[in-house]
């Protein structure tokens, strides 16, 4: 278990470290973030090479889409480690050899990763269904 919670934190780190470094986000002489260009001159300006850079229409979203988009990220990455652990709980069963308590701990590794699937889908329904109740 203190394995798969390192993997968690690392993982966590790596997404941390990459967004924070992420070249297309920096802070200009202002001290607000944003998308650093030679063409801007006042927050407008800004914005509007912020978009034409990205190729959007310059149409600003809700608070809700924000939301959906943070917690579809993290549904992926939450899928993917459980995809993970789900491969390793397999491959210690298959080589557990028959010993008993490496076979309990393939299952548990299998079946916690199946329960934190579940609890990942239902606080995905809990968010849509806040989010399109509430906020939309």
């Amino acid at each position: 278990m203190n394995k798969l919670k390192v993997m968690i934190v690392a993982a966590i780190t790596i997404v941390g470290i990459g967004l924070a470094t992420s070249p297309a986000y920096a802070v200009n002489e202002a001290g607000s973030g944003g998308v650093v260009s030679a063409a801007c001159t006042n927050a407008a300006d800004c914005v509007k090479s912020g978009v034409a850079t990205a190729g959007g229409t310059g149409a600003t979203g809700n608070l809700g889409d924000l939301i959906k988009k943070i917690v579809n990220v993290l549904l992926f990455v939450l899928g993917a480690v459980a995809v993970i652990m789900i491969v390793i709980g397999g491959f210690k069963y298959v080589v557990s050899n028959g010993d008993s308590s490496a076979v309990t701990s393939a299952k548990n590794t299998i079946m916690y990763a199946v329960i934190g699937l579940i609890v990942a889908l239902l606080a995905y329904a809990i968010v849509n269904f806040v989010i399109t109740s509430f906020i939309a």
